[in-house]
């Protein structure tokens, strides 16, 4: 990463020139919030145009990890980063990522219960639509998700706990020991309140032992 901050060449009618980069800050000021990854229209703001996108593919800087995102190599992988990385997948044409991780995987970020997924399970708005085919890793739930609901870390978006569990809930997509163990879990973490849980009018429609764990386990 040093060498990359400290200078860059470019090749301009065949002529190398060889100079101290403030662009390549920038684009390192990006990446090292996003696991190491940006977009190709991340990497344009930051001045780097289509033909230096490929130039450092070439020479070995950055890594093309899917289409119209890169990777800076000198970054080191660690287990959380695939969750940057497609949260940046589903970006809109305007660069902006439209996916929230939900469902098990939320439960799976949050440590709450002992459920690992061994796919990604991501909410997309429902005018979310791909030309391409999904990626296997994803699994893709078509729903709005309130910002209230959203959880931002650092790089990726996940919905809630209490909104985590009321999908879950709602789709009956995990055991009901697993959903136990998220419940009791998440109030003993003090993640779901009882004040936020007489405020989710959703309740009145969930089945009656879920409506008591909610209601029995909490930290207030």
């Amino acid at each position: 990463m040093k060498k990359f901050l400290q200078s860059y060449t470019i090749l301009v009618k065949n002529t190398r020139i060889v100079q101290e980069s403030p662009i390549s800050k920038k684009i390192f000021d990006v990446a090292k919030l996003q696991s190491g990854y940006f977009t190709s229209k991340q990497a344009q703001k930051a001045g780097f145009d289509y033909y230096l996108q490929s130039y450092h593919v070439k020479t070995g800087n950055w890594e093309r990890v899917v289409r119209g995102i890169y990777r800076l190599v000198d970054f080191s992988i660690l287990e959380n980063d695939q969750y940057v990385l497609w949260y940046l997948w589903s970006r809109d044409r305007n660069d902006q990522p439209q996916g929230v991780y939900s469902h098990e995987t939320a439960l799976s970020i949050y440590e709450l219960s002992d459920v690992s997924p061994s796919k990604l399970h991501m909410t997309v708005p429902l005018s979310f639509r791909r030309n391409s085919k999904i990626p296997d890793i994803l699994i893709l739930h078509y729903d709005t998700v309130d910002e209230k609901d959203i959880e931002f870390m650092q790089g990726f978006a996940v919905t809630k706990p209490m909104r985590t569990i009321l999908d879950l809930a709602k789709a009956e997509f995990v055991s009901r020991d697993i959903l136990a163990q998220a419940i009791t879990e998440g109030c003993q973490k003090g993640l779901l309140l009882r004040s936020k849980i007489q405020e989710i009018k959703e309740l009145d429609f969930i089945k009656p032992w879920i409506r008591h764990l909610f209601k029995t386990n909490n930290n207030e």
